[in-house]
């Protein structure tokens, strides 16, 4: 080692990055080495235990089976003893088990780095970004492999969670009731998918077929006072993330569950904001009767732009007068305004009774000025910010077309690592 930095440093023309990056390799090697000392010394104290096989029968070492991981630091040769059951003929490598290397070549380190760089970008582009920031040589298609399997098991665990949650609710806690504001909000977004994830499926196509599967995501997070203007604001890092593809009534699960693990049955005031679709209200009404339900003022300003274009042509302008009577609430008028003089045509009249039950069936959830007045959010940005950010950016990029339970392991990673639980999560996996 003195003789390399000797001989770097008597060059006459520094290369600082040149330097860096031999010293890098050199400790990289260096501590390959060591770690292969390290996983000797282990395999030679570990305590002898006997193994046993499922089936009950003891299991005999059939020798030593060797075969090279590659982690954060090298790759390093391992060999360990392989154990077969006479009767039933299964074998194990207990040492994988302790070490987490079961049918994997890659350290727990590496498989970490792998799911986390996968899951942030397309999985050429991680494969990449591993060589770059890590020195690791991983193939893209290596990548999508771990990254999604590493998803399930996030899956898996945020499952377990969630089903803890919910046996939990209702149980009495010391914990007083917190003064905060919490909100809850879900969305959904279109994922494109492999054809034959669509069979039967209908879409918005001219042909009535589809290119996508919904996602639904959904986010809690809690209000804390108000801006210099008044406004009410979002309490910092407090957002966190569910999400899958999978159909309303087990998303109304997740979403509650999430809901409960941050507190929901502590909470004074609780805001539902969702967009007014029917099933949202059926999803409220089973898991946040006592919620106060707010749709989404920017979706209605869209539907009532809707119904300006309907009834004067693309160009047309929202009235002013229809724009004061839906930011006071006052959705009776507007209705009865907006509906004096309904289109000739069958097709614009339909399309105009569709928009003005729009405004009927969700009336009640749209008294602005008394949320305005409780210094509410009358807004859904949050969670149609996190459809763009947990969801878009990485699963929506041009040609991609994914398998559900591809989508869905990356949307696990996701939620795992923008709602600050990933390393719970990895913690959890520990032998």
């Amino acid at each position: 080692m003195r003789r390399l930095a000797s001989a770097l440093a008597a060059r006459q023309t520094p290369d600082f990055e040149a330097w860096e990056s031999l010293l890098l390799q050199a400790a990289h090697q260096g501590g390959a080495g060591v770690l292969r000392v390290m996983l000797r010394h282990w395999q030679q104290h570990a305590p002898r235990e006997v193994i046993l096989c499922p089936c009950g029968q003891r299991m005999r070492s059939r020798g030593r089976r060797g075969k090279g991981l590659l982690t954060t630091l090298g790759r390093v040769p391992f060999a360990r003893s392989f154990y077969q059951c006479r009767p039933c003929s299964q074998g194990r490598f207990p040492d994988d088990e302790r070490l987490d290397i079961v049918q994997t070549t890659y350290s727990p380190g590496v498989r970490r780095l792998m799911a986390r760089a996968g899951s942030q970008s397309q999985f050429a582009q991680a494969a990449e970004d591993l060589h770059c920031y890590a020195g690791l040589t991983v193939e893209a298609r290596e990548v999508e492999r771990v990254a999604e399997a590493v998803g399930q098991q996030a899956e898996g665990w945020l499952a377990a969670e969630q089903e803890r949650s919910l046996q939990a609710a209702g149980t009495p806690t010391p914990t007083a009731a917190s003064a905060a504001t919490f909100y809850i909000s879900f969305d959904g977004t279109g994922v494109p998918v492999r054809q034959d994830e669509l069979v039967g499926r209908r879409g918005k196509q001219a042909d009535g077929s589809a290119r996508t599967r919904e996602a639904k995501l959904g986010c809690v997070f809690t209000q804390v006072g108000l801006d210099k203007q008044g406004h009410p604001q979002r309490a910092p890092h407090s957002t966190t993330y569910v999400g899958a593809i999978e159909s309303s009534t087990l998303f109304g699960w997740r979403i509650y569950a999430e809901a409960l693990r941050r507190g929901l049955e502590q909470a004074k005031t609780v805001v539902v904001l969702t967009d007014g679709a029917r099933y949202n209200h059926t999803l409220i009404q089973t898991h946040f009767p006592q919620a106060v339900h707010i749709v989404d003022l920017f979706h209605a300003y869209e539907h009532l732009t809707t119904l300006a274009q309907i009834r004067w042509g693309q160009e047309a302008k929202v009235p002013q007068a229809w724009r004061d009577r839906l930011e006071a609430g006052d959705i009776g008028r507007l209705i009865r305004k907006a509906g004096q003089h309904l289109p000739a045509s069958a097709q614009s009249k339909k399309s105009m009774l569709t928009q003005l039950c729009y405004f009927e069936n969700n009336a009640p959830q749209m008294r602005y000025a008394e949320y305005r007045e409780r210094k509410f959010f009358v807004g859904s940005g949050v969670v149609e910010a996190g459809c763009r950010t947990v969801i878009g950016e990485r699963l929506k990029q041009s040609g991609m077309r994914w398998s559900v339970a591809g989508a869905n392991a990356i949307i696990a990673l996701r939620c795992c690592i923008l709602s600050g639980r990933f390393e719970d999560f990895w913690a959890s996996r520990t032998p």
